[in-house]
């Protein structure tokens, strides 16, 4: 489980100043997470979570090219996103779609993406907690991120969860749709574990 830091409110600028050990870390309303990565001095992704996030990465960037300009982008692989400032949220997510609209704010300041995504994808592994998720699914709503998934490439499901809406299990028989969010974005669920 994450180890919460009790402290004065944490910028980005201070998280992204600690050390690169092997330590997982995120900021939520300013409070650092630690989670340390089992002594290993990078994670390491199983061959599920990779298969996962190449197959969605590769579907969401189809439909995206597929969109008219102006167009958003795609991210995969921890991609770093502040949702909030004062006190600042800052999180590495599996997979964003992030709009035009935000791309065009980003400045040379900061490698992360300012703003909130359109869609974010957290990809089960087996150190992730259920309080962890739970807090990324609450973290990514109450900011407005309006469409998260979360894959879980054992039980091969995908959970969709919209602001004010109840969850919703989609199984391996299913479509993952990106409903009126991401208009078109179809794709068999069971097509991201083959």
């Amino acid at each position: 489980m994450a180890a919460t830091i009790a402290s004065e409110p944490m910028t980005t600028e201070a998280l992204l100043a600690l050390p690169d050990d092997g330590v997982e870390r995120w900021l939520i309303r300013g409070q650092l997470r630690e989670k340390p990565m089992r002594g290993k001095p990078m994670t390491v992704r199983n061959r599920f979570h990779s298969k996962v996030l190449a197959s969605l990465t590769s579907c969401l960037k189809n439909w995206r090219d597929a969109q008219p300009e102006p167009r958003g982008d795609v991210l995969a692989g921890e991609a770093g996103v502040r949702l909030t400032r004062d006190p600042d949220t800052t999180v590495g997510i599996d997979i964003v779609y992030v709009s035009a609209e935000v791309l065009a704010q980003q400045t040379d300041e900061t490698t992360l993406i300012d703003g909130i995504p359109v869609l974010a994808v957290e990809i089960l592994s087996p150190s992730d907690t259920i309080d962890e998720i739970n807090e990324k699914i609450d973290t990514y709503l109450s900011v407005g991120v309006p469409l998260v998934w979360i894959i879980d490439p054992y039980r091969l499901t995908a959970t969709i969860y919209r602001p004010q809406q109840p969850a919703r299990l989609v199984t391996e028989g299913d479509e993952l749709s990106g409903e009126t969010v991401l208009a078109g974005f179809r794709v068999p669920l069971a097509d991201l574990f083959r």
